[in-house]
C-alpha cells in the first residue's frame, strides 16, 4: 500500500522538528522554520501538531525498547543494559534532541524523566530488581551523564570510545547500582 501524502509531509515535519529542536533548542526552533525546513506552508504544521509544544512532544517520543533482564545473569546486568544504552544512543538521534533541550526547557526535561524513569523501572520490577525506581534514576545518572559528554559536549576521549569500551568502562557501575543492596541495607 502507498504511503499517503499525509503521512510523508507528517514525516518530513518530525525530521525537521528533530533537525531544527537538536540545533537551535526549544526555545529558538519556531515553527516557521521548521515549516521552512521541511519546504512546507506553517499553517501545515499547525494543522498537524497545534502547538510548537505538542510538535517538540512528538519529535521528542522516544522508546527505550528495554531488553528483559530476568534471564540475565546478576554479575552481566550492567553490560547488557549498558550495550543496550549505548547501541540505541548511537542508532537514533531523537534522544540526543531530547537531552539538548532538557537542559533549558522544563517540558523536555518531564519527557526526559518519563523516557528514563518510565521505561526503566517496569523492566527493573519484571526483573524482581528491589528499589527500582532508585535503580532507574541511578542508572539515569550514568546513561545522560555519557550521552552529554559524547554526544552534546564532544569530549574528545568520550567520543573515541568504542561500544565495547564504554560498556567495559560503564557495565560494572551499572551492574553494581543493580544489584549491590540499599547502602541503608548494609
Amino acid at each position: 500500500m502507498a504511503e499517503k501524502k499525509s503521512d510523508r509531509t507528517r514525516a518530513a515535519i518530525l525530521a525537521a522538528a528533530r533537525e531544527r529542536f537538536g540545533t537551535d533548542g526549544y526555545e529558538r526552533a519556531t515553527i516557521r522554520a521548521i515549516a521552512a525546513d521541511a519546504a512546507i506552508d506553517p499553517a501545515m504544521v499547525m494543522r498537524y501538531y497545534g502547538s510548537k509544544e505538542k510538535l517538540f512532544a512528538a519529535a521528542a517520543e522516544f522508546d527505550v525498547r528495554m531488553p528483559e533482564l530476568h534471564d540475565v545473569p546478576r554479575e552481566q546486568l550492567g553490560e547488557v543494559l549498558v550495550r543496550h544504552l549505548v547501541e540505541r544512543w548511537e542508532e537514533d538521534d531523537t534522544l540526543r534532541v531530547l537531552l539538548r533541550t532538557a537542559v533549558t526547557n522544563e517540558s523536555a526535561a518531564e519527557r526526559m524523566r518519563q523516557v528514563f524513569i518510565g521505561q526503566l523501572t517496569p523492566t527493573f520490577e519484571r526483573a524482581a530488581i528491589d528499589q527500582p525506581a532508585v535503580r532507574a534514576g541511578l542508572i539515569a545518572t550514568q546513561a545522560l551523564g555519557f550521552a552529554l559528554c559524547r554526544y552534546i559536549l564532544e569530549l574528545r576521549p568520550v567520543v573515541e570510545l568504542t561500544t565495547d569500551e564504554a560498556v567495559a568502562w560503564l557495565g560494572p557501575t551499572v551492574t553494581r547500582y543493580l544489584t549491590e543492596p540499599s547502602p541503608s541495607q548494609a
